[in-house]
């Protein structure tokens, strides 16, 4: 791999390092969700939210979809689940979680 692909891969997975990017993508699992029902669901503000929210699209993790005026996210697509669940399997398998 090139540098410049490894810069960008630390970039990546440094996007995993935030626990509230990470709350989001999980509450992002099951549905899609607006700025202010994940705000509610997670006991944030709206901003807080959104601006963790740049940072995800940024990366290409959550992508949106608008229905009037109202703009839902989702997560982009199954790597994401992978991602997400082989990090979390990690980390129980290490003994991490004790």
């Amino acid at each position: 791999m090139k540098k410049q692909e490894l810069e960008a891969l630390a970039f990546f997975f440094k996007v995993f390092g935030d626990v509230t990017r990470l709350r989001i993508i999980q509450v992002l699992r099951t549905n899609s969700m607006c700025v202010s029902d994940i705000a509610e669901e997670l006991k944030m503000t709206p901003s807080s939210i959104s601006h963790q929210l740049k940072t995800l699209r940024t990366m290409n993790l959550v992508k949106t979809d608008k229905v009037g005026k109202v703009v839902y996210y989702k997560l982009s697509d199954r790597h994401i689940f992978d991602i997400f669940d082989k990090g979390y399997e990690h980390i129980c398998e290490r003994g991490v979680m004790k």
